[in-house]
């Protein structure tokens, strides 16, 4: 029989007691037969001035100023820290992986590695597909049988999770001010190390005969086709 405790925002069917009563937790309470002695609460003396109030009052050092009229269970201590993920055996450097969500959804792209973040980075490359240099999280990637050599790509040290960072937009502007603003621009940076690892990574591709086409392609389903089903 299950017994519906106080809830914050609502009132029970049965009070504290009662489900203390309903669920007989009293059979889990450890009973020793004697009661411990309550500790007195420590006072504090304090002189009342003024003609008429002269003296000294006792008064209790910890007081409540009002109890809450909803008992609200107290959050569990967590030890416990994020680590970086595991990744998945089928995400190899090189392997072509299929992307499932965000504005490049269905595109295949190439593996290059995992970040510190645990993110994976991946390249369309940019000059076949369009897809440019871009963190991942491995949820949204299929991973395929298919791989090419990229080995002799050196993916420069600057690209970490500080290089995909958004720069701050400082002071908000107000409504006349967005006119303002001028078209999005990408930072040299980023062109030159998308430059240094499209070059590397189509030459890889180069290598393999309809590689280039097959990563042109967009991954569609058809009637009846169950990505559960499928060898990728």
């Amino acid at each position: 029989m299950r017994t519906p405790l106080t809830k914050q925002g609502g009132i029970g069917k049965l009070s504290r007691s009662g489900s203390y009563k309903a669920k007989a937790l009293y059979k889990a309470k450890k009973h020793t037969g004697v009661k411990a002695a309550a500790k007195a609460a420590a006072a504090v003396v304090k002189t009342v001035g003024g003609a008429g109030n002269g003296g000294k009052r006792t008064i209790a050092a910890a007081t409540a100023k009002y109890y809450p009229t909803v008992d609200v269970p107290a959050p569990l201590k967590n030890h416990k820290s994020a680590g970086t993920a595991t990744l998945r055996s089928s995400l190899t450097p090189g392997a072509v992986c299929i992307l499932l969500a965000g504005p490049f959804r269905g595109k295949r792209v190439v593996f290059l590695k995992q970040l510190a973040s645990g993110l994976c980075l991946v390249t369309g490359p940019y000059g076949v597909n369009g897809v440019p240099l871009k963190r991942v999280d491995q949820t949204y990637i299929i991973g395929t049988s298919t791989t090419i050599d990229i080995s002799k790509v050196a993916v420069p040290a600057n690209v970490d999770d500080k290089f995909f960072a958004k720069p701050g937009k400082g002071k908000k502007a107000g409504f006349f001010d967005k006119a303002e603003e001028g078209p999005k621009t990408v930072s040299p940076e980023r062109v030159a190390a998308q430059k240094a690892v499209d070059a590397g990574v189509i030459a890889a591709i180069d290598a393999t005969p309809m590689m280039k086409d097959y990563l042109k392609s967009l991954f569609t389903l058809r009637s009846g086709q169950y990505p559960h089903e499928m060898n990728f």
